[in-house]
């Protein structure tokens, strides 16, 4: 009884440290990238870094036995190539949206992604029409976007243009990639490291495409650009070991815990966010805007609920086994579309 009795609060701690450790990842991780793209502010370089960093960690970590993920091979790499341009062009345009505008406006533009994933699955994908209770908290969730951008003290034009190209990238990464990546019949880990790999091979294109190489080399000249600073170099390792580490405790979690749980703590994650980043330092939105930011975290909340009741419905009417596949299946989507938020990648989070 007593070996029972220690399993069992040997589990609740683990699953717990888990919890906490993708909480901390998860909140954190857009106020890090923040504060690393101020100190450091080469953004093709320091989301190349960040690849570099999730594509070694669990090319090391499978080396080592402490995770499994599929081969490279330049046939799946062909195939995947597609979803790692518009994973990278996520990752990009979100890099520097939190460039040029604070942590609130990405959060808010974040959380209008269902809306346009609802549109876009009815519009293309012939998908039904959102329920009422769904629609209603779609319009909440427009509501407060209208409010915080109609009160935002820090708008400008460049902010905003990469808050849209954010928002396009990563509705087409929910609505057409993870069909694609789940087609391809990769593990988890395997996904992660295409991901990232190929993302890395992009980047000096970009860099290229974009003129930040000439940046790069005239700081490098100069021996100037925060280099060496000891406060720069701390912000871009903090920001690559979360961006790996949000990929470690959100796949543990997501195991360890129901769907429900694991929403549950994205939904409090974005809360945490807005909290640590009012807190530690005046980038942040009006009073006003914090409270638009709040009601579109809550149609954020009441849309959860009201996707998770209409997918559990169904499969209350059918049999035990039924049930068991349809759960299944919800977790697998569910975990398509935490991913494609993350960053994917840990990296966004932020998801």
């Amino acid at each position: 009884m007593s070996s029972i009795r220690f399993d069992a609060t040997k589990q609740y701690y683990a699953t717990s440290s888990l919890v906490v450790g993708y909480a901390l990842c998860s909140s954190l991780l857009a106020v890090i990238n923040k504060f690393a793209i101020t100190k450091f502010n080469y953004p093709g370089l320091l989301t190349a870094l960040q690849y570099l960093t999730s594509a070694l960690g669990v090319w090391v970590l499978g080396k080592l036995g402490f995770l499994h993920h599929d081969p490279f091979t330049l046939e799946t790499a062909k195939k995947f190539l597609p979803a790692a341009m518009v994973f990278y062009l996520a990752i990009f345009t979100n890099t520097n949206l939190l460039r040029h505008a604070n942590v609130d406006t990405f959060i808010v533009f974040r959380s209008l992604t269902p809306l346009l994933v609802a549109i876009a699955d009815t519009t293309f994908r012939k998908q039904p029409c959102p329920s009422k209770l769904t629609f209603v908290a779609l319009l909440i969730i427009l509501g407060g976007a209208v409010g915080y951008v109609a009160t935002d003290s820090g708008f400008t034009l460049t902010a905003y243009s990469w808050a849209f190209a954010y928002l396009v990238t990563i509705t087409t990464e929910m609505v057409y990639i993870k069909h694609m990546v789940t087609n391809l019949g990769l593990n988890t880990w395997g996904f992660v490291l295409y991901n990232n790999l190929l993302s890395l091979m992009m980047a000096p294109v970009f860099w290229f495409l974009t003129g930040e190489y000439v940046d790069v080399f005239a700081a490098l000249g100069a021996n100037s650009g925060n280099w060496y600073e000891p406060v720069a170099f701390s912000a871009v390792s903090l920001s690559c070991v979360f961006g790996l580490a949000i990929s470690f405790f959100g796949f543990a979690a997501r195991k360890a815990i129901s769907a429900t749980a694991f929403t549950v703590t994205g939904v409090v994650n974005k809360f945490l966010t807005v909290a640590i980043n009012v807190t530690i330092w005046d980038k942040h939105a009006s009073p006003f805007g914090l409270l638009c930011l709040l009601f579109t975290l809550a149609g954020g909340v009441l849309y959860q609920q009201s996707v998770t009741r209409a997918s559990s419905a169904p499969s209350q009417r059918e049999s035990t086994a039924s049930s068991k596949q349809t759960d299944s299946e919800n977790d697998a989507d569910d975990f398509g579309d935490e991913n494609q938020g993350k960053g994917v990648s840990g990296k966004l989070a932020s998801v």
